[in-house]
Formats: structure tokens, sequence, C-alpha cells
């Protein structure tokens, strides 16, 4: 049986019949893991085919302290977790919208007007990757500063700002059409 260490070696140097024994010896356990924290197997096999993809394009920063089989494990848990906010933060923003002043205008040209608006930014979150739409939203939504996100997401803020940008220039992009 071959180690952890020496599995991990022979992925950074780009063996991918290792990456694919792993891949297949790892999918269905994490897939179900994944199924059980998020109760929707679709999406469940999304996060563990996103977190092979990003590994194998990765491989050569990988860096593995603890056992293979409980780095998969954890990194599927945080990044079910992080879908579960931000489908929290999308709702929230949801319910933040349909409680507008706008609303309560006279004008229903004005208010068709907003809600067309309304539903094309969240058909706009929905479309950016999961940490882009989450950072736009605790930035734009929340009020949170990049800083503040940054240590939240435990990511640099250097990540933040180009994540935000991606965002915007997302918005600008589809807002213009």
């Amino acid at each position: 049986m071959i180690r952890d260490s020496e599995i991990v070696r022979r992925i950074r140097q780009g063996d991918i019949k290792q990456f694919e024994t792993l891949f297949r010896s790892s999918y269905a356990s994490l897939v179900k893991y994944a199924g059980a924290l998020i109760k929707d197997r679709d999406t469940a096999e999304e996060i563990v085919q996103d977190l092979f993809f990003r590994i194998w394009k990765e491989r050569e920063k990988l860096k593995i302290e603890s056992s293979l089989n409980g780095y998969l494990f954890r990194a599927v848990h945080n990044r079910c977790l992080h879908h579960i906010e931000h489908l929290k933060v999308v709702e929230r923003h949801a319910k933040e919208m349909s409680f507008s002043p706008v609303q309560e205008s006279e004008n229903p040209a004005e208010v068709l007007h907003y809600k067309e608006l309304q539903a094309r930014i969240a058909e706009i979150l929905e479309r950016l990757p999961e940490r882009c739409g989450r950072i736009f939203c605790m930035n734009r939504f929340e009020g949170m500063k990049y800083s503040e996100i940054a240590e939240k997401l435990s990511v640099s803020v250097k990540t933040v700002e180009a994540n935000m940008g991606k965002a915007l220039k997302e918005f600008r992009k589809a807002l213009a059409e």
C-alpha cells in the first residue's frame, strides 16, 4: 500500500494515473458525505468534482500535512459550509430586496422596473462563482470592508479585490445588455 505522502508527491509531479486512482477510490464516499451535509445530491457531486478539479489544477502547490483522506473530507466539509452560507446570503438578499421602499411607490412603471432589476441582479448573482458572489454580497449588501471579508473567509485582501472586480465586471456586462 502506498503512503499518503507518496500519493501526494506523485500527484504533484503530474501522475494522472495516481490522481485517477485517488478520485475513483474517494469520490463515492465524499459525495455521500457532502450529500448528508447539504441534502442535494447534484450539488454534492458538483462540490466534490470541483474539489478534485482544483486539486489537479493546483497540484504543484498541493501540501497535505495530515492524512490524505482527512484532508479530502475536511475540504468537502468546508466547501459544503461555504455553499450553505452562500445560499443564506442569497436568501437574505432576496428578502431585503422584497421589502424595498420603491415598492411603496405610486408609480407602477417604477415598481415594474425595480422588480425587473431585482430579478436581473439575483440572476447575475447566481451565475457568479460561489466565492465571488459571496464576497460581492458581503461587501455590497452586508456593508463589510474588504479586510473584514478577507479575515472572515481566510483569504487575502487581494483575493477579495480580484473577486469584487470579477463580480463588478459581470454586473456591468450583464446590465449593459
